[in-house]
């Protein structure tokens, strides 16, 4: 059970290992990009490049749905970024129950979004658990966990691809557990427990004055996609790449336009603005919309 691109290195290594997949299940189909055509998730299409089984339910409670679950007669059933919550019967439908690979250190970040909230909170390590789903979101116990470094400079795109990798590879050893016997769940520490909601337009909004590290960290988090964004008079300038830079003015105050980057206040610090992307147009260095704008030192960004 999964559905976007984290989840199918994970169905490329079950398939790898020789494992039998019985049936693949995932969202339906959606509406995307600029003529809103119907646009398979990830996983079904690699699941139809390989020939295997598909099933596209819109929820797990309708009767047919479950026939079909329990015709699949699964050992164990691997849950990967699905995006539907399991009820209570399938959840009990395979004999080694439903095993899911989350991309965070739990209790940690249970949510929809870790990747994202790791990186706006500043983390310097997260990585990936290997844990059995429960009716309480993301709180099941864990098998196994395995750490990774975040870079200094590492952004939402790369470190999603570098724990999906990680995610597989773990997977494929707690299915080696689970296969030989030797599970052991260990329960999570509700105290520590920390949430990282779905990302919305309120989280993707830069607001101002801010400190620039905090600022940089919620570029990196939302990178390349949703985007974070400044909201300029008639537009949004959507941050790709920034970085802190030495210095204090004004929040929005430009400081330098130079190598390739557009220097401005924070209120608190500065910070360049080295990658963005206005609205409708193209990705450019800060400097590059700086002389599109006829913008100088000494003016303001917004």
């Amino acid at each position: 059970m999964g559905s976007p691109a984290f989840a199918v290195p994970t169905l490329r290594r079950v398939l790898a290992d020789g494992h039998a997949v019985a049936l693949v299940v995932t969202q339906p189909d959606r509406p995307a990009g600029r003529g809103y055509a119907l646009r398979p998730p990830p996983v079904k299409v690699l699941a139809m490049e390989r020939g295997l089984p598909a099933l596209q339910p819109d929820g797990l409670k309708d009767g047919a749905v479950r026939g079909a679950l329990a015709a699949a007669r699964p050992e164990v059933i691997v849950v990967v970024a699905f995006g539907q919550f399991l009820p209570r019967a399938v959840r009990e439908l395979a004999p080694l129950g439903c095993v899911n690979v989350h991309a965070s250190l739990l209790p940690r970040y249970r949510g929809a979004a870790p990747v994202n909230w790791a990186l706006i909170q500043g983390e310097t390590e997260t990585g990936v658990s290997i844990m059995r789903v429960e009716a309480a979101i993301d709180a099941g116990p864990v098998l196994l966990q395995r750490r990774v470094p975040i870079g200094a400079d590492e952004d939402a795109g790369s470190l999603h691809d570098r724990l999906a990798e990680e995610g597989a590879r773990a997977l494929a050893e707690g299915l080696e557990l689970l296969a030989g016997g030797r599970a052991v769940w260990e329960p999570q520490d509700e105290s520590r427990a920390t949430h990282a909601p779905k990302i919305t337009d309120v989280e993707c909004r830069l607001a101002l004055p801010a400190a620039p590290r905090a600022l940089v960290n919620r570029v990196r988090g939302l990178a390349p996609s949703p985007g974070a964004y400044l909201a300029l008079r008639d537009q949004r300038l959507k941050i790709l790449r920034a970085a802190v830079r030495p210095g204090e003015a004004p929040a929005g105050a430009i400081l330098e336009i130079a190598d390739q980057a557009l220097v401005m206040g924070t209120g608190a610090g500065a910070v360049a603005l080295l990658e963005v992307q206005p609205e409708g147009r193209r990705r450019m260095t800060g400097a590059e919309f700086a002389r599109g704008q006829r913008l100088a030192p000494g003016g303001s960004l917004v």
